[in-house]
């Protein structure tokens, strides 16, 4: 089928969604949550294929983490598939009402936005997120995967097709683009007249292709250097746990910390106490000079060179400076784009909203990891992408995310005088 087939088949779904009844889209959801269950043998063997190919190709193990289904894995992505069920459907809700002087009531309702077109990489899960989430609020979905899922990929829309079958909604409300040519990706993002949103998820560059060249509004996100700082009135026993949550519990998740800023006060001491618990997370760290005698009982560090700070590493790779206050803190993040997650850990309040305030990210924390930028985390169900600008959605996209509204007039047989 041709992308251009494949834009007007998408289009003629999101109509018959854009009425279906929230009763038929949860059915819908529940049975790709029972089909993933039923065919999980089949779903894993695919994804080993993926696997393997991978290992061949010498994709780095990050790559591999983030590519990998394991039963754990796939039990929580139908968790999250169920999660959404039970979550209020926003198509049709009001955002506002009120009755202006000529007596028109006036309203502002929420409707799906249409066909949304994503492009995305080694994330299996992410074609489940998206599907669902999309289902839900009544869009329909073009998916592209990286050719690194290929598989995995096939195996999970072939479920959710199924299941759109069994419930009476048209199979063509997911699709996937099965041919990885990049050629298809550029004809995707010219599909305007019928694509209404091209999310990327993946790096700068994708994100960069997109913007260039794209004729459909582009929601940017999922890039950006994470930052925690640690400030001087910090507590410093309680500290290091954060900081290698925020490191290691998923190092190749966007929203794992990539560099760790340092209040000077408080630098040799923190570290001292953090550097034996990154050597036995095999941690490597990337330092500042002023950074580097602090670190010498560091099992692997470097240091730091003029892109160091500007990578988001994805693996068991940090970043260390020093910094004097709050404010050189958001100097250097505003340098190296602190777009995404950021933390300060602090029990100064003045510190703690002078980085909300200054910190220009998607989703800020005080004293927390930075790891909770998740739309599960947020009670969001699960998310489309974590958008990092600052037009219509930040942060994790969820339902309302992928909604927008119409204004609704009420009246009684009302001329304009």
């Amino acid at each position: 089928m041709s992308l251009n087939d494949m834009g007007r088949a998408a289009k003629d779904a999101a109509y018959a969604l854009a009425t279906a009844p929230t009763a038929q889209k949860n059915n819908a959801l529940s049975v790709i949550a029972d089909e993933l269950a039923d065919n999980q043998a089949a779903i894993l063997a695919a994804n080993h294929k993926d696997i393997e190919a991978g290992r061949k190709a010498g994709l780095p193990e990050a790559m591999l983490d983030r590519l990998l289904l394991n039963e754990a894995r796939l039990e929580g992505i139908i968790a999250d598939v169920r999660n959404v069920i039970s979550l209020d459907d926003p198509v049709g809700s009001e955002i506002d009402c009120r009755v202006l002087e000529n007596g028109m009531t006036l309203s502002r309702r929420r409707e799906p936005i249409g066909v949304i077109g994503v492009i995305y990489e080694a994330r299996p899960n992410v074609t489940i997120d998206i599907a669902s989430l999309c289902l839900k609020t009544g869009n329909a979905s073009i998916l592209r995967g990286g050719k690194e899922t290929f598989h995995s990929n096939m195996e999970l829309v072939k479920v959710i097709q199924t299941a759109l079958e069994k419930t009476g909604l048209p199979a063509a409300s997911v699709q996937y683009i099965e041919k990885p040519d990049r050629e298809l990706v550029s004809e995707l993002l010219k599909l305007d007249q019928y694509v209404d949103m091209i999310i990327p998820r993946g790096g700068a560059g994708l994100h960069q292709m997109c913007k260039q060249n794209s004729t459909i509004p582009v929601i940017i996100g999922g890039f950006g250097i994470s930052h925690l700082y640690v400030d001087s009135s910090a507590d410093l026993q309680r500290a290091p746990d954060v900081i290698v949550n925020s490191k290691i519990q998923r190092p190749s998740a966007c929203n794992a910390l990539d560099t760790l800023l340092v209040h000077r006060d408080v630098a040799a001491s923190l570290l001292a106490s953090l550097v034996p618990v990154l050597n036995e997370q095999k941690v490597s760290l990337v330092a500042t000079d002023e950074a580097m005698p602090m670190l010498q009982s560091a099992n692997d560090v470097r240091a730091a060179g003029e892109q160091d700070f500007d990578t988001e590493w994805l693996s068991n790779t940090l970043g260390v400076a020093i910094v004097d206050d709050v404010q050189e803190a958001l100097t250097h993040m505003r340098e190296h784009n602190a777009s995404h997650s950021d933390a300060i850990l602090t029990n100064d309040l003045a510190a703690a909203e002078a980085f909300i305030n200054g910190a220009g990210s998607a989703a800020v924390y005080v004293n927390a990891s930075t790891r909770f930028t998740d739309g599960a985390q947020f009670g969001l169900g699960a998310e489309v992408a974590v958008s990092t600008q600052k037009l219509h959605a930040r942060g994790p996209m969820g339902l309302e995310e992928l909604t927008t509204y119409k204004w609704v007039g009420k009246a009684d047989y009302l001329p304009r005088p």
